[in-house]
This record gives structure tokens, C-alpha cells and sequence, in this order.
């Protein structure tokens, strides 16, 4: 069911300074910054031959992002992305077998415009799963 990882995020306290490390100091090319209100981050993706980083950053206070770094105050590797062909079937699939879908199961559009849902991590080896339609 899902296909190719689309990204890693990983969240950062200080979105320049995380930028300058992954542009600067590793070379890589990187996006400008996109506020993304509806999810609560300022987002930047690290371009790589095959796949790419995604460093989050909070906006505002009840950003999940914020709570997250409340948490890790060192940051730290926030969600793995994978694409899917078809988000509804996705979901309801994942759903029929008592997995459980974040938010009011609904996709949402995400970062590269397309529909996304995040699934719970205890449901996925403790780690938070973004799926993205292809």
C-alpha cells in the first residue's frame, strides 16, 4: 500500500539555523520558508536525489510542533512520510484494521498541496506516519 518515502521531518527550534546547517555546512539545496497555518508550522525541505527533509518549526503557540519541542527541547525527528496512491483508500483500509487516523480522519492539504493524514504512533512502532497521495 504505501509507496516511496516522500520525506523525513524533523523538528527544529530555530528554522534559520537549521536551514543554514543542512544549505551551508552539508551543501544541500533548500526551499524558502512556507507558513502552513492550518497545520501550525513554518515548513523548509532539504532537496536530496531521493527524497527529502523537512525541517518544522512552530506557528504559534498551539502548534503541534511547539508542543513537540516542549518536549524534546534539542528537536528531533517529528514524522516519516509516505505516499500512497489513494488517501481514502488508504485510510479506510488502515482504519478497518484498527488503525488509528489523527484528527477527524479527513485529509487535510499539506505542504506539496496535496492531501494528508497523519496515523497515531503507537499504532506504527512509536513513530508519528504522515501518509501523502501520490
Amino acid at each position: 500500500m504505501i509507496g516511496r518515502l516522500n520525506h523525513v521531518a524533523i523538528a527544529v527550534s530555530d528554522l534559520d539555523a537549521a536551514t543554514r546547517i543542512y544549505r551551508d555546512t552539508l551543501g544541500a539545496r533548500v526551499s524558502a520558508p512556507l507558513s502552513l497555518p492550518e497545520h501550525g508550522v513554518i515548513t523548509v525541505f532539504v532537496e536530496l536525489p531521493n527524497t527529502k527533509i523537512e525541517l518544522l518549526a512552530p506557528l504559534g503557540e498551539d502548534s503541534p510542533i511547539a508542543k513537540f519541542l516542549a518536549r524534546n527541547p534539542d528537536g528531533g525527528i517529528h514524522h516519516l512520510s509516505y505516499e500512497v496512491d489513494d488517501i481514502i483508500a488508504a485510510r479506510d483500509r488502515l482504519k478497518a484494521e484498527g488503525a488509528r487516523v489523527l484528527g477527524n480522519g479527513e485529509p487535510k492539504i499539506g505542504a506539496h498541496g496535496k492531501p494528508v493524514l497523519f496515523l497515531h504512533p503507537k499504532d506504527f512502532c512509536g513513530t508519528l506516519v504522515e501518509l501523502e497521495e501520490a
